[in-house]
């Protein structure tokens, strides 16, 4: 019998202090970012965990839509962090993520700068991280996560070459408890560390693939293409071109050459 998705079920394993210990569980919702939006302007706890049992019109970055049906995990964390803790919570994010799928199901998983965590190649996770900032003064963030947990990629034809999901590389079933509970714990030990982002920011660069590489990225109406030579402290990455000049890029789309 396949593991039932539900808060009392999450916050029975769960040894967190405050990420995850308000959990609101919905059976079907459109979007988590944006149930979560709901919550944090009526004043949520911080740490309180929006997940749905299906997502029926879950997005990523750049407006995209983002697949969660029935057997996966989409939720979307309240935080009310300092401005300058912003540029880290990708990072505290992207690693809470690997690491809870190194632990869970022994697949190795790499960061793909900015947002995607990847397996062998293909993508099984993406984060999506909106902020409310009003003056100097951050009104609340909100990280969103999607994971494919039992997806079959095969089902879709537009995902099926650059997707994968964790039941497929690992051969095992009833993940998804396990992971959220592994996910929110080492999140909130991330979380915590802060101020402390130099030691966020050098676990989080270890873990990126995109170094190294030959990537083309786009950044608003700029194409640049190069070698991903460095990531700054702020999380922006530095491309070398072929002509040696290094072109900072804050915000943008990674192609790894040859995907």
């Amino acid at each position: 019998m396949a593991e039932e998705l539900s808060a009392l079920a999450i916050l029975r394993g769960l040894k967190t202090d405050s990420i995850g210990r308000n959990i609101i569980y919905l059976p079907s919702v459109t979007s988590t970012m944006d149930a979560a939006r709901k919550e944090a302007l009526k004043g949520a706890l911080e740490g309180t965990v929006i997940i749905a049992g299906e997502q029926t019109g879950g997005r990523g970055r750049l407006k995209r839509g983002w697949l969660s049906p029935e057997g996966n995990i989409a939720l979307s964390i309240i935080l009310y962090p300092d401005i300058k803790s912003l540029p880290y919570l990708i990072m505290i994010a992207s690693l809470a993520v690997v690491k809870s799928i190194d632990s869970v199901t022994g697949v190795k998983a790499g960061i793909k700068w900015p947002n995607d965590i990847l397996v062998k190649g293909k993508k099984v996770c993406g984060i999506l991280i909106e902020n409310e900032v009003k003056g100097n003064k951050v009104a609340y963030s909100i990280v969103g996560i999607g994971i494919n947990v039992a997806l079959n990629t095969n089902e879709y034809a537009e995902i099926a070459d650059i997707a994968t999901s964790l039941k497929n590389e690992s051969g095992k079933d009833d993940l998804r408890i396990k992971i959220i509970s592994s996910l929110l714990t080492e999140f909130e030990r991330l979380y915590l560390k802060l101020p402390d982002e130099k030691s966020i920011y050098e676990a989080w660069r270890k873990r990126l693939i995109t170094l190294g590489k030959q990537i083309k990225a786009v950044s608003g109406t700029q194409v640049i293409e190069g070698i991903a030579e460095a990531v700054d402290e702020g999380g922006a990455l530095l491309i070398r071109g072929a002509e040696g000049k290094v072109t900072k890029v804050v915000a943008g789309d990674v192609t790894l050459r040859g995907k």
